[in-house]
């Protein structure tokens, strides 16, 4: 088969990605891998399709009405600490995949990961392009943690993880950091970082000879972790953060292509985060 004219439909890798398959980069993995035939041809990354294509993704056919626009769905989960963000464990430990609601078709991508002794809020989202550009270091989207230091925090280690430390990965930062109680050793920072680096927080502390003994994000770009929402349950987005989180990661979408369930509790959600927001660090 005559491959098709760069005019005709979309790229496949935004095609499968936007019908919930995987993230971008996944996709783009499988294709390069030859493990995604269209019209019974390997395809290649940049291919361009339509619904009407015979598409094979990891040996399974992918329906037509899969391949057209789908409502997506964006979540936010509070995380429990001892759970695992993945799929399946060898050694059956639990993961996280197991608490989220069930899907018709597509699946759930985590926007990021948190190790396993890290609790709070994570994103998910049936919308692999979505997730690709959240994830992505380009994005400068801001991460909220609270975290519980033991040792001393002096004003110069603060300005040194302020100003920026060299880690194993390379140089690292927090945008923000507050003081924001304890007691005796312990004593708790809310602190802001701009990529997901894996343990990146931990490490920064560990760099100026502190030790973390508790993290939990509160914050991922405009999303807040509501108090309210318990360990191991999720909530749907509001209109409002799906937009500010479609705007950040630079996509057009309307609404209307997305599953929404609107929350009679938003102006409290609201009024909590301008709350949060009054009382967020400042360099």
């Amino acid at each position: 088969m005559a491959r098709m004219a760069p005019a005709d439909g979309e790229r496949i890798q935004k095609v499968l990605a936007n019908s919930g398959l995987g993230s971008r980069r996944e996709i783009e993995q499988k294709i390069a891998n030859g493990e995604v035939l269209v019209n019974g041809k390997v395809a290649r990354l940049g291919d361009r399709i339509t619904p009407e294509d015979k598409v094979i993704f990891g040996k399974r056919p992918i329906s037509a009405r899969r391949l057209g626009k789908q409502p997506f769905r964006t979540i936010a989960y509070n995380k429990p600490e001892g759970m695992l963000v993945t799929r399946t464990d060898p050694q059956g430990r639990p993961t996280v995949f197991s608490q989220l609601p069930k899907l018709e078709s597509g699946r759930w991508i985590a926007v990021g990961r948190l190790d396993m002794n890290t609790s709070g809020l994570l994103l998910f989202t049936t919308d692999g392009e979505l997730a690709n550009r959240l994830m992505h270091p380009s994005g400068q989207i801001e991460r909220e943690y609270a975290v519980r230091v033991l040792g001393e925090v002096t004003e110069e280690r603060v300005l040194k993880l302020v100003n920026g430390v060299e880690l194993d990965d390379g140089p690292a930062r927090f945008e923000d950091v507050v003081e924001s109680g304890g007691q005796g050793a312990n004593r708790w920072f809310h602190v802001v970082v701009m990529e997901g680096r894996n343990r990146e927080v931990r490490r920064l502390w560990e760099s100026v000879g502190l030790k973390v003994n508790r993290l939990k994000r509160v914050r991922f770009g405009p999303v807040m972790l509501e108090s309210r929402l318990p360990a191991g349950k999720y909530r749907e987005l509001l209109p409002q953060e799906l937009k500010s989180l479609l705007e950040l990661a630079g996509l057009r979408r309307n609404l209307s292509e997305c599953r929404l369930k609107h929350s009679a509790s938003a102006k409290n959600t609201e009024a909590m985060r301008n709350r949060r927001r009054a009382k967020r660090p400042h360099r």
